[in-house]
């Protein structure tokens, strides 16, 4: 699979930068980074281990009691599946449930009544409803544009049930002037709008907001206040929601670098500046892209057509076929994304050998993001209502709960990056487990 280089310009013309992206870092900086992680993440009783050998490893250096908590992880890169997003609105940035009961239930129904069941069906103008206030009626132009691209989709792969509640009751429930009972006992948080204006990207509170435009988001933004091509990035994200959404965190990654980089670069300017300092070389700037990559550098990777498992109908004398269509559509990806957001000072990034490794990373470390959803929880609630509470809520609460069927209860689904838990090996008879606790269900 080495030809694979072959297809992408600049894995020929910078061969030794992306060599250097990499290579493994040294056992120190290894040592020294997880080190700091664990300093930072105040995990008291943890040590991480690097042999050359067998890798990277999380030891405890003390006694754990049953059910107590040993690491609380940050995620660096982290997405909400895309077929996930019609069903679920959460913040962007910590993947919190926003806006209100009501918003959740009408916005599901409204855009399934749509024709709209997974991501990949979707307009951006069909996710423009979210707004501070709660959401923003569609215009009588929007709607036909929204109903005039999914008129051919026929059978919905949905599993809610067929309802008859009407488009108005729908649009009352999401702007709040419909409201359901007891819902203030389930509070969210206000829906923040995107500061660059997309409407693919939502927030549960303006740090949240102003955290993921500074260190990802401004990069990738398809709006009007974008620092990249808003319409090459739709073609790009189009392109990843029709083939696999793994694509958007790997652009996430480079998009954190380029950031990144750009303000070790500025910092490095103003140094210069206060110090009488000779300016940027070839050299200070590339050593700042490496310093920019660092925490990615310290990921086990492996390429993606490389490491990922073949599929049960794949035959394998069809292997070699079949990893080379998987390196193709990276590839593709990859020039979509190139003509959205290059930067030729980063250039490296966004070689073929580099993105290809991005993903196999992910591909070889990344946990399965899930949060519970308030609404299962607020029906709940419902059912358990003494009488005659519950009879009285069950007048206005039973039609949304038949019409959601079985899905009422879907909670947010996604994939993260987390740097110490993907330092963690494989036990089949594990001491510990992965998940979020109930008292962090409202929080990033």
């Amino acid at each position: 699979m080495d030809s694979s280089s072959s297809s992408c310009p600049l894995d020929r013309e910078l061969s030794s930068q992306i060599a250097a992206l990499l290579a493994s870092p040294s056992p120190q900086s290894i040592q020294d980074f997880h080190d700091e992680l664990i300093r930072l993440r105040e995990c008291h009783g943890l040590k991480l281990k690097y042999d050359k050998e067998v890798g990277k490893g999380v030891y405890a250096n003390k006694e754990f009691k049953e059910g107590e908590l040993i690491l609380k992880d940050q995620m660096l890169v982290a997405a909400q599946h895309s077929s996930n997003k019609v069903d679920c609105l959460v913040c962007s940035k910590c993947f919190r449930f926003i806006g209100s009961i009501e918003l959740q239930i009408g916005r599901k129904l409204y855009l399934h009544s749509c024709g709209l069941s997974s991501k990949r069906d979707c307009t951006y103008k069909a996710f423009s409803c979210a707004s501070e206030e709660g959401c923003a009626e569609f215009s009588e132009d929007e709607e036909n544009d929204i109903m005039e691209n999914y008129n051919d989709l026929g059978s919905s792969s949905s599993n809610l049930k067929t309802h008859t509640l009407s488009e108005e009751i729908l649009k009352s429930l999401i702007n709040g002037d419909l409201s359901l009972p007891y819902t203030k006992n389930f509070g969210l948080p206000s829906v923040i709008r995107c500061p660059g204006g997309c409407e693919e990207e939502h927030y549960c509170s303006k740090l949240c907001a102003d955290s993921d435009w500074e260190s990802v988001h401004s990069l990738l933004c398809t709006g009007q206040s974008s620092v990249s091509s808003p319409a090459a990035m739709v073609k790009f994200l189009e392109h990843a929601n029709g083939t696999n959404d793994i694509f958007i965190l790997a652009a996430k990654v480079i998009s954190f670098t380029i950031l990144k980089y750009r303000k070790l670069k500025q910092l490095h300017f103003e140094d210069c500046k206060l110090h009488n300092k000779l300016g940027e070389t070839d050299e200070s700037r590339f050593s700042m892209l490496l310093e920019a990559w660092k925490p990615i550098s310290m990921g086990f990777k492996k390429r993606w057509w490389d490491c990922i498992a073949l599929p049960d109908d794949v035959d394998p004398c069809n292997e070699a076929s079949f990893r080379a269509q998987i390196r193709d559509l990276a590839f593709t990806s990859l020039q979509l994304l190139k003509d959205a957001i290059f930067d030729n000072e980063c250039a490296p990034l966004f070689s073929l050998e580099v993105y290809g490794h991005i993903i196999g990373m992910f591909e070889l470390n990344n946990l399965d993001l899930v949060v519970a959803s308030p609404v299962e929880d607020y029906f709940i609630y419902i059912d358990e209502l003494p009488s005659p509470e519950k009879e009285a809520a069950e007048i206005h609460t039973r039609p949304f709960l038949d019409a959601l069927g079985d899905e009422y209860s879907v909670c947010c689904q996604g994939t993260a990056f987390f740097p110490l838990q993907s330092c963690m090996n494989h036990s089949c008879a594990p001491s510990a487990k992965a998940f979020k606790r109930d008292e962090d269900i409202n929080k990033g």
